[in-house]
């Protein structure tokens, strides 16, 4: 899975960007040759989808075999697009609350979810998150608000992971291919914190701790260079809590 995502669009932290790119043998590549490069590793079965001008691309490859897990699932519904990774073992109940259909799958359910909230929803989005049970990450762009959202579980017992880098461009990258970020993004790259979700107005929030700032420490990789940076919960911290009204920025709070 590939995500790229312009800026101006997207405002990645600051703490991703490593100055050791600049001095690096391996440069970050532009999102262009960074999608392409991602599809030759699967010429057979990989596709992208470019997202308008200002927005960027997702690339995807489906799994070979479909009862495979953890899951890969792409679903675009309503101008919402979504690629989803793992699976959510309480996907029944999950379906029933939202009154879905007993086949609608975890990326559907992520879409409808993302949708209600939204549009109507009466809760925040950490405490829909924190009620998914499973091994999850996913990737959602909101063509209509022009919005990006990402989360990843906790994942305790391992499973899914997910990467997120600085393309040359300060375009943002998000993978679960590690390889793949580091040959795009160079030196600022760093795993995406699980038991957090990043929205591309509200930045990076962790979903177990929603009232704790998010603090980053700096990475340093085999080389001895700095590679981005590790976010982490700042326990002495509290976050200014803000009123819901209905937008779709609101979503991510």
């Amino acid at each position: 899975m590939l995500g790229v995502f312009n800026k101006g669009l997207v405002n990645p932290p600051q703490e991703l960007h490593s100055p050791a790119s600049l001095v690096s043998s391996k440069k970050p590549k532009l999102p262009e040759e960074i999608v392409k490069d991602f599809l030759s590793l699967n010429p057979n079965n990989a596709f992208s989808i470019t997202l308008g001008a200002s927005a960027g691309s997702i690339a995807y490859v489906p799994p070979q075999n479909p009862y495979s897990s953890p899951k890969r699932l792409f679903c675009a519904v309503d101008e919402i697009h979504c690629v989803f990774l793992g699976n959510l073992y309480n996907l029944c109940s999950l379906n029933k609350q939202y009154g879905l259909s007993k086949g609608t799958n975890e990326a559907m359910f992520v879409i409808e979810a993302y949708r209600t909230l939204r549009d109507r929803g009466p809760y925040p989005a950490h405490q829909v998150l924190k009620d998914l049970e499973g091994s999850f990450g996913f990737v959602v762009y909101d063509s209509k608000a022009g919005t990006v959202f990402a989360a990843l579980g906790t994942n305790e017992n391992g499973g899914v992971g997910l990467f997120w880098g600085i393309a040359a461009d300060g375009s943002l990258v998000v993978t679960d291919k590690l390889e793949v970020v580091k040959e795009s993004c160079a030196k600022s790259f760093a795993p995406f914190p699980p038991g957090c979700m990043f929205h591309s107005e509200k930045g990076l929030v962790s979903f177990e701790h929603p009232s704790r700032e998010m603090k980053a420490m700096p990475r340093i990789d085999s080389e001895g260079m700095m590679c981005g940076a590790d976010f982490n919960v700042d326990v002495h911290s509290r976050r200014t809590s803000m009123p819901r009204v209905g937008s779709e920025a609101n979503w991510a709070l």
